[in-house]
Formats: structure tokens, sequence, C-alpha cells
């Protein structure tokens, strides 16, 4: 009994619970089926001091100055710009595609006119997703949009989501959009950094309160009905809590092959992309975003799939359509007292900063009722 419960001690829940204890006074209970807070941010240091994020690369990077400026009362950051390269053509090439990317795979006469054209017709320093860039009409950016369609994006997505392109949500495929410009970072946003000690011990921080209760390795579908409360904050698969009634939504999955090598360095930059070689999708270094001194190194190769964590909602029509019907039965309930929040719950993309915004927008709209 809990006159706050919160299922899920991800960025969602986590920072709800947060809000609730420190301003509210009010004490809370979260509920966590995996036995460790954080979600999929949750990192831990090995035996080699290297900071691993377990759960694949996660870079903290935000234009919103509030959620930075939340953040920063937990961690101290070390500043760091995600620079990702791709193999393409048996050369490390910048990714997203860019200018620098442009020059590098086709000859510079060539690449020269294509970069005029570019800049002539989008402007300079613009974002163009690849499904417009493939509408264009053209001949020679339609040439350049196929050579970017079919050596960055089409296999790339085979391997990570199992489809093509054009049989995901747009919105997915322009968050690496063809960038006009030699900005070779990976995101452009005012903020980026690393917690300095890790993700872990921010979610440490944020939920360190006397009001805030965690149980951990409790899974929600197994006590819902013995629960009591005043409000619940429910950031688990919305599905699930409806007991697939409409059928289950689909996410990929995928699987890390965790190595450690004695040596300083593994590759270049601490993410490399394999777009159309290798049965994996990317290396991350994990010893790269701390710069970590070490005489070892620890690395991750990612293999989408279906087997293995639950990480990317699967936004297709099917999907969006089961999703529908399932928000029309929170709908239903909305007044009442479950509010539903987070990437599982709302089946929905999100990056970390706008979770944390989106939380601390809902604390702010309901406070008065709490």
């Amino acid at each position: 009994m809990a006159k706050y419960i919160i299922i899920g001690a991800g960025l969602s829940g986590s920072v709800i619970a947060e809000r609730i204890a420190n301003v509210l006074k009010e004490k809370v209970l979260i509920i966590e089926k995996r036995n460790h807070i954080g979600g999929n941010c949750y990192d831990y240091k090995d035996k080699n001091n290297i900071l691993v994020h377990k759960y694949g690369p996660h870079i903290f990077h935000t234009d919103y100055k509030e959620v930075w400026d939340y953040l920063s009362q937990f961690t101290d950051w070390i500043y760091y710009q995600h620079r990702v390269l791709g193999y393409i053509d048996g050369k490390y090439v910048p990714i997203p595609f860019n200018l620098d990317t442009l020059y590098q795979l086709l000859p510079k006469n060539l690449a020269r006119g294509l970069e005029k054209k570019l800049i002539d017709k989008y402007g300079y320093n613009k974002k163009i997703p690849i499904l417009e860039l493939k509408k264009v009409k053209d001949k020679d950016l339609c040439f350049l949009a196929k050579i970017i369609y079919d050596k960055v994006f089409f296999n790339y997505s085979k391997k990570q989501w199992g489809l093509k392109p054009e049989e995901i949500e747009p919105l997915v495929t322009a968050r690496v959009p063809v960038l006009l410009s030699h900005d070779d970072r990976y995101f452009q946003d005012r903020y980026q950094a690393i917690p300095k000690e890790g993700y872990t011990k921010l979610f440490e921080k944020i939920l360190q309160n006397k009001n805030i209760e965690i149980r951990l390795g409790t899974d929600f579908k197994d006590v819902k009905n013995k629960l009591k409360y005043k409000k619940i904050f429910y950031t688990g698969p919305i599905d699930m809590f409806f007991d697939y009634k409409f059928g289950k939504l689909d996410y990929r999955s995928v699987n890390i092959d965790f190595q450690t090598y004695h040596m300083k360095s593994y590759q270049e930059t601490a993410v490399i992309n394999y777009p159309n070689n290798y049965d994996y999708t990317r290396i991350t270094e994990f010893k790269k975003f701390a710069l970590t001194e070490s005489n070892y190194t620890t690395i991750g190769k990612e293999y989408p799939g279906n087997d293995g964590f639950m990480a990317w909602p699967i936004l297709n029509e099917k999907n969006k359509k089961i999703f529908n019907k399932y928000w029309q039965e929170v709908e239903k309930i909305k007044k009442g007292n479950i509010f539903f929040i987070g990437r599982l719950a709302e089946y929905k993309y999100y990056d970390m900063d706008d979770a944390i915004a989106t939380s601390l927008k809902l604390f702010h709209s309901v406070r008065d009722e709490l």
C-alpha cells in the first residue's frame, strides 16, 4: 500500500518519483521488474574500471535548458561530442551522411557538382530525411539519393528493424538525416555530455530520498491486483497493462556481445556503424565515452533481432493501429488515478531528454491534484 506508486525505475518513472518526493514531500513506492534501476540507461564498471553501457551506447544530448539544468542537480558532466563513423565501400566515413562523406565516397569533381546542387536546392546546414531526398526530380540528386539510400540506409534498416526504410515510421529514418554541412557530429544539440560517474550513479542520486522506496525484481503483473494507492504512474508496456487484449505490440530486440581486449584502443571512434558488412549493426568502444585510461578496452557488438532485450518499438502501420486501440482504453481511465507515460507506455521512440521533459511536464500539469 502506498499513496503514490510508480511502475518502472527508468527515466520517466524516476523523474516523477523524484518530483513527488522532493517537491510534494510525499512517499513513493517504485516497482521495477529488473534487478537494477535506470532502465536501458543502466551502466556498470567492469574489472578494468571501464564504464560499460549494458544496453548499448547512451549519449545525453538536448536543446532543453530546463532538462539540462534539472539533471545537472544530480551529476557533473564529461563534455562529449559524439562522432560516428560508418564502414562503407572499405572506408570509415562520417555518419550521418554529410558533405565530408560525399567527398570521401565519390570523385572530387562529381562531389563538387552534387554539393552545389544540394545547397542550391535546400540551403547550407539543412537536414534532409533520406525518404524526402529520394523524391527529388533532378537526375543528379536522384543518383545521389540512391547511393545514400543503398549504402547508408537500406541494409542497416534491414538489420536494425527487419524492415525496409519505407516500412517504418518516417520520423524514425529522419532521426539520421542527410546533413548539408561539414559538421561531422552525430548530434547538433546545444548540450552534449556523459554523466561523469555514469548513468547508474545519476539515477541513484535522483532517487536518493527517504520518501522513495524501491522494490527491484518485482513484476507489476504479479502484484497489480494486490496494490492499493491514490495515484499510479505506469511506465511499463501498455499492451501488458491491458493483458494483451488487442494483441502484442512489436519491439525490435538486440543482443550485445561484450568483448575485452588487452589493447589501449580498438577503433578510431566510440561508435562505428556497419550498414552493409557483417551481421552486427555497430561496435561501441565504451572507454572512449569517459576517456578512461586503461591498457584494456571493452567493446560491444550489437545484433538486432527478435531475441535479447526489448529495445525499440517498431512503428509501422500495423503496430500503430494496435496501439491506438490501447490508447482509447487509456482515455477511458485518463480522468481516474492512473497515468501512462514513457517509451513503453506510450509506445514511442523517445530520446532521453524528451522522456525527461515529458515527465516534468506531466508532473507540473497534475501536481495540484496529487
